[in-house]
């Protein structure tokens, strides 16, 4: 039984008198809001630029690789999900079937009512499984693109076969997987140049989440052992955060979280003429012991100049150290005998200097993700996590050129890469955490503004994580760009 309940005159509202209630109230402000704790609603503007997309990924495309002779052929890694257990999964798709935008304007078709192009839906030809936690590094071997290989989180390296029928449809038959490693970060193809005698072709590296590096050949005719272990290293104390073939595909260089470089003889070439370091490995062994070389907090990017001449590093804080390169094409007294007499100028220094510490640059104020060597000119581009993008001239001491401070705002550059057989080794493309691809012209005089951006491209969500751009390709000609985004889309962009 419920307590007696109060008198119920106590709860009774008040009333009005009689003349109050008749007392005319003027409204002086007219009808005014209510008070809201709701927030203003925000204009969205979406902003489309794309001619394809693929929107099969359910969360964050972390990787992007091209076929090296079929730029049309895309592969993209990613997660089935935001969960920690979410399995990796990754697709294969051909853009060749979309058609290129119109180069004039609408007003200028036969029907200037038509409805502009719509951006078309690309389909799956092949998804890459068997990876238990996300897909973060995709390859195609060189120089021809024979095999696929897929790197995860899990720690699984796993090969895949294409092959090509009549009509030009690409299948994809597995080959084998290796599992050495807790996670691998990076995959790096080997490169085989047109005139090498020497290079190896189907051969892959891979850097670790321990610090480990490794060489892989891949050989199907050999049933039992398809992917075969050509060289395994382990002077990286931490995380091997980033590796760069040389482009005559005779040395990696890999770089570690502890701050250390190390350039790897891996076919013997060095060490066979007298210039590999004491342990027999490396041409270059650099670390956070010698001050000169030391970056607090790590390394995270590096790139080998066109003539191996020179190898350049990134690291936290904005930090850049370009150290010189041995050259095979001497012996190891002649090259001691060089390295005394010579001196450090940039594009022609570092022949026979290995591991001589040429330039310390540190123009941008947060860490260097990214690094990109012209493929004709004298020129280095550093995309840093302020959001700037940094042009050295190589020639000229590593002066800069050009400090466009405000590349992607204040959003990180995840990736730069100068095109290659467009615009003569001046124009470079790039894309950051605000959702935006960019290619810029850096010829002609020194200058900090964004003028020299020669066109831009949106369609991902932007505005920092979960919507940037997380890679890029362009292949040869860079006339079509194709993204990961962090947003779970792939598009594609026509130059």
């Amino acid at each position: 039984m419920s307590a007696p309940h109060q008198d119920e005159m106590d709860d009774a509202p008040e009333l009005l008198d009689a003349d109050d209630a008749l007392e005319e109230i003027e409204d002086i402000e007219g009808d005014v809001a209510m008070d809201s704790d709701d927030e203003e609603p925000v204009e969205i503007n979406l902003h489309n630029d794309s001619i394809a997309y693929f929107d099969a990924h359910k969360d964050s495309v972390f990787a992007i690789a091209q076929h090296p002779t079929q730029p049309t052929l895309i592969a993209t890694g990613g997660s089935e999900g935001e969960g920690d257990d979410a399995p990796g999964k990754g697709y294969v798709f051909d853009t060749s079937p979309v058609v290129g935008r119109p180069v004039l304007p609408p007003s200028y078709n036969a029907d200037p009512n038509a409805s502009q192009q719509k951006s078309v839906e690309l389909q799956s030809l092949f998804t890459i499984d068997g990876h238990t936690d996300s897909i973060n590094t995709l390859a195609f071997t060189l120089p021809r693109g024979e095999f696929l290989v897929s790197g995860g989180l899990d720690g699984r390296m796993r090969v895949y076969q294409l092959a090509v029928d009549a009509r030009n449809k690409a299948s994809f038959t597995f080959v084998g997987e290796a599992s050495e490693v807790p996670e691998i970060n990076w995959l790096a193809p080997c490169p085989v140049p047109p005139t090498s005698q020497t290079g190896v072709a189907n051969a892959i590296a891979l850097g670790a989440s321990d610090g480990s590096v490794w060489v892989y050949s891949i050989d199907p005719s050999d049933e039992a052992e398809p992917l075969t272990i050509v060289q395994s290293y382990f002077l990286h104390t931490e995380s091997c955060t980033a590796g760069a073939w040389s482009p005559d595909g005779k040395f990696l260089a890999t770089v570690s979280e502890d701050s250390s470089l190390q350039v790897w003889d891996v076919w013997g070439e060095a060490a066979a003429k007298g210039l590999t370091n004491e342990n027999g490995q490396t041409v270059v062994s650099l670390n956070g012991n010698d001050q000169r070389f030391a970056v607090e907090g790590g390394l995270y990017s590096v790139a080998i100049d066109p003539k191996t001449s020179f190898v350049a590093v990134g690291g936290a804080g904005g930090a850049i150290k370009i150290v010189g390169l041995p050259r095979l094409g001497v012996d190891s007294q002649s090259a001691s005998s060089k390295q005394s007499k010579s001196k450090a100028k940039g594009g022609d220094a570092g022949g026979s200097q290995g591991g001589a510490i040429l330039a310390d640059l540190h123009t941008q104020g947060d860490g260097i993700e990214t690094l990109s060597f012209s493929p004709t000119n004298p020129l280095l581009a550093a995309g840093s996590v302020d959001g700037s993008i940094v042009i050295y001239d190589t020639s000229r001491r590593f002066a800069v050129r050009r400090h466009i401070k405000e590349a992607h705002d204040e959003f990180s550059v995840v990736k730069v890469e100068f095109v290659q057989g467009l615009g003569d080794g001046w124009l470079l493309t790039s894309c950051g955490m605000d959702g935006v691809v960019r290619r810029w012209d850096v010829r002609g005089a020194a200058g900090g503004s964004t003028e020299s951006m020669a066109k831009e491209w949106k369609g991902h969500r932007g505005d920092g994580e979960g919507g940037g751009v997380l890679g890029f390709v362009q292949g040869s000609t860079g006339e079509r760009i194709v993204t990961a985004g962090d947003d779970g889309v792939v598009l594609v962009f026509e130059a």
